[in-house]
């Protein structure tokens, strides 16, 4: 008997807790589709779709074993049918259920929101709310309107207020300080010790074998075909519990320092767990919260408030910022910076240390913590002036957190200050004397970090100086960049001219670096 109700399910909705699935309706069938525009939209890493097609599977089977029916198609099923996007899957199986009402979740992608719009204005559909995040769309648009600039931490405080989170009872910060931020930049020494994260190995390796059946290009590398990430509730929540026990303890002093010695430092890694719903944001910070509460002894506020902040602000922040400024966003270029990003991006071959380990990490997990790819991978796109398109399209496939409605306004906005500035005070360039500052990559690096012209010298330095002089009518009036201006005029005309020399030399043979 044909259901009378069809509601569809996102690979970025897997979210057990949502009000459809507090009853059992014997008249309501569920549908999850892997489909070839999801899979190529973008050059996506193998483990990111590995990690959605697995995650969506095991979904579908937890609403199986929940009661709910459900209706699952695979690429192999999608293709055969040749169907190829979403509302084409949507489309025949509700001809085949002779037409039943259709209800959907809001996506969190533009295109996505478009393409589900216009299918469900003519199917008479009806859109819900994804019950995820702790602010609504138009929250950021609206605290900002007829704002040129959009400040983090004005959302923050409004979230914090809004939620009661590290609140007392006079809605003033529960310590009686907002953020600590201050506290949050210690470079990890080599006492330190750094707890092993946990592994959820599975086998990937049918998902590969359909991704190159059906001849879907990807980047990166599965080694062995082994894929790690939690793609369960169950997993996921016991990845969060490790994260509390384990590395809150020291992610806020060392959340903004970089090393070779371990991918994950103190980071929690749950990012792909939390965007494609299996987490939600409030059980995540109340977890934070909760260990620093049983153990205040061992765990301190800057590290539970630098957690809390990253998510309650920053990524609830990054989701506003992203519907209140697309379409348009995906296209602005402020800084009319045109370059190529270079080869070594898809392949990590490269001399320079930094960049080495770093997109090596991403191209073997899938994963950077945000200083690798804002202040190693976004900096040097940044100051070699590389074109936002190719740096959106590089983040968006190369991470498997990476959803547009986090990557774009990260990369484009923060990282590559294509907005003009409207995210950010400041650009997030530096030369390599932050990178040795706050890393060890500059240690045995075939480049000299305290070198800016010459063999040598390390490119992070003459590209950084060149980015300032060629950028100065539109960056010499911020306030916050006057100390580094002031340092490029101390420098004085014929080292300036010696380092702009290096500088053109690097970006005439970026590729060989």
């Amino acid at each position: 008997m044909p259901y009378a109700r069809l509601r569809l399910i996102l690979g970025d909705q897997l979210n057990e807790n949502h009000s459809w699935f507090r009853e059992v309706d014997n008249a309501t069938v569920y549908c999850l589709f892997e489909t070839h525009s999801e899979a190529t939209y973008t050059r996506h890493h193998v483990q990111k779709i590995t990690g959605f097609f697995l995650a969506m599977r095991a979904f579908a089977n937890r609403l199986r074993e929940l009661g709910h029916h459900v209706v699952y198609r695979s690429l192999d099923e999608t293709l055969a049918a040749g169907h190829h996007s979403i509302t084409d899957c949507v489309s025949h199986l509700r001809r085949e259920q002779e037409n039943p009402a259709f209800e959907y979740q809001l996506p969190d992608e533009w295109r996505l929101d478009q393409e589900l719009k216009l299918y469900s204005e003519k199917a008479g559909g009806v859109a819900c709310d994804s019950e995820h995040f702790l602010s609504v769309r138009e929250d950021v648009g609206r605290l900002f309107a007829d704002k040129q600039r959009y400040l983090m931490e004005t959302f923050y405080r409004e979230m914090r207020r809004r939620h009661d989170i590290l609140m007392d009872a006079n809605g003033e910060p529960a310590t009686g300080q907002w953020n600590y931020d201050q506290d949050n930049r210690g470079r990890i020494s080599a006492e330190v010790s750094i707890p092993e994260s946990p592994r959820f190995e599975r086998d990937g390796g049918e998902i590969v074998t359909l991704l190159e059946r059906h001849g879907i290009a990807t980047m990166g590398r599965m080694p062995g075909n082994r894929f790690t990430y939690p793609v369960t509730r169950r997993e996921c929540l016991e990845a969060l519990s490790d994260f509390c026990r384990h590395r809150l303890v020291h992610f806020g002093t060392y959340q903004d320092a970089m090393t070779t010695r371990h991918p994950l430092l103190f980071h929690a890694n749950l990012s792909f767990a939390m965007n494609t719903k299996l987490l939600g944001p409030r059980e995540v910070i109340d977890a934070a919260i909760n260990a620093w509460r049983e153990r205040p002894e061992e765990i301190t506020i800057n590290q539970v408030e630098g957690f809390v902040r990253q998510i309650l602000g920053w990524r609830e922040y990054m989701r506003g910022v992203y519907w209140a400024q697309m379409p348009e966003f995906a296209e602005v270029n402020a800084l009319d910076h045109r370059a190529d990003l270079p080869e070594w991006y898809w392949t990590g071959d490269t001399k320079m240390n930094c960049l080495s380990h770093a997109i090596n990490q991403s191209l073997d997990l899938a994963y950077a913590h945000h200083i690798q790819r804002l202040m190693i991978t976004g900096n040097f796109a940044l100051i070699l002036g590389a074109h936002p398109d190719a740096v959106d399209a590089w983040y968006l496939g190369v991470y498997i957190d990476a959803i547009e409605w986090v990557e774009i306004t990260n990369t484009r906005g923060m990282s590559q200050r294509a907005d003009g500035g409207l995210i950010a005070t400041k650009p997030y360039c530096s030369s390599a004397n932050y990178i040795n500052k706050m890393s060890d990559y500059c240690r045995g690096c075939h480049y000299d970090p305290k070198q800016h012209t010459g063999p040598r010298a390390c490119p992070f330095n003459s590209l950084y100086w060149d980015f300032l002089d060629r950028h100065r009518e539109r960056l010499g009036s911020n306030y916050r960049m006057a100390f580094m201006y002031k340092g490029w005029e101390r420098k004085g005309g014929e080292q300036q001219a010696a380092i702009l020399e290096r500088a053109a030399w690097v970006k005439a043979h970026v590729n060989e670096l």
